[in-house]
């Protein structure tokens, strides 16, 4: 029972720093906050995310080509491109490294305003930090007294971040519904959207890419958005009056 707890602590306290921190702030600039609460959910990000840790400066840069160039080649994470999901995350893993240690070249309209700690970055994304991480998870299914079929979740827990983009990069571009037109194969997967935190209203998402809040209609519940109110009255984060200029 414990383990199970555990497993649902990570999924979504992963997931709200991916959507909160890397993508409504990081790659779309949706809301502001000072330097020392930036550097605050970086490390909350590392400790959240842990083995799965993505640089908030390399995410950003590859959602923001994933923006400009959706369902083309050119797209990091499209399901055109890729023969199943599998390959198209392994792509993406790829691209996200070569992006992560300069060996793309981007250009600079991508790279403007974006979270920056270095040093940080390299400690967290590096192989002694994610061994750690998976050293922690081992000892505390243990500590918790994990029924052998438990362990099966461990892989999970350990690549969490590749499932979360998974579910959304290759399922919300291919069924779903649409509250909009777009020239994209973006979908709304889910109706009601506890499971990822708003983040599978992806086709609202293409229509309104630096909106606070990724629902649109009255049943699409967005859980992120309540607390990016909430942090904006705390004022840890400020929310602008007018919305930041699309990247296109």
């Amino acid at each position: 029972m414990f383990i199970i707890i555990f497993f649902i602590a990570v999924w979504y306290l992963s997931l709200f720093s991916q959507t909160f921190f890397h993508h409504r702030y990081a790659s779309h600039g949706a809301f502001k906050m000072s330097k020392g609460w930036e550097r605050f959910f970086f490390i909350f990000t590392y400790i959240t995310q842990g083995s799965h840790y993505l640089s908030p400066r390399a995410y950003a840069i590859m959602h923001r080509l994933h923006h400009a160039h959706t369902d083309t080649e050119l797209d990091p994470h499209s399901p055109n491109f890729s023969s199943n999901i599998f390959s198209m995350m392994m792509r993406t893993r790829n691209i996200y490294r070569d992006i992560f240690q300069g060996k793309i070249q981007v250009d600079e309209k991508y790279t403007k305003n974006l979270p920056e700690w270095p040093a940080f970055d390299k400690w967290a994304n590096s192989t002694l930090s994610r061994a750690l991480w998976i050293g922690i998870y081992v000892t505390i299914f243990i500590l918790l007294g994990a029924a052998p079929w438990m362990y099966l979740l461990l892989p999970i827990i350990i690549t969490m971040g590749a499932f979360h983009g998974a579910i959304i990069n290759w399922f919300a571009h291919k069924i779903g519904y649409k509250n909009f037109k777009l020239k994209n194969t973006s979908e709304n997967l889910l109706m009601v959207d506890v499971l990822m935190l708003g983040e599978s209203y992806h086709n609202n998402h293409h229509k309104r890419p630096s909106a606070i809040n990724f629902g649109y209609k009255w049943h699409e519940l967005d859980p992120v958005y309540p607390i990016i109110l909430l942090l904006n009255k705390l004022h840890i984060i400020r929310i602008p009056k007018l919305a930041p200029v699309e990247i296109s």
